[in-house]
């Protein structure tokens, strides 16, 4: 799943290691979802979200359409 994660990060200037412990996960953990190895679950997902004050869609995007009705 493409994501938004890594630009987001950098925008702050966190390392994966900070943004881990800010979502209580590992620095591995995050380079798999910036690299898209790995998929979130929802409520990291969620998590994800609420730290960056965005909605879920405008961070991982799952390929399904961009919301405009087709």
């Amino acid at each position: 799943m493409k994501n938004r994660l890594k630009v987001l990060r950098a925008e702050r200037d966190w390392s994966q290691a900070e943004l881990g412990g800010r979502l209580g996960v590992s620095r591995q953990a995050v380079n798999a979802i910036e690299t898209g190895k790995y998929d979130p679950s929802l409520p990291l997902a969620f998590r994800v979200a609420r730290l960056f004050d965005l909605r879920i869609e405008d961070i991982f995007d799952d390929g399904e359409g961009n919301g405009d009705g087709e």
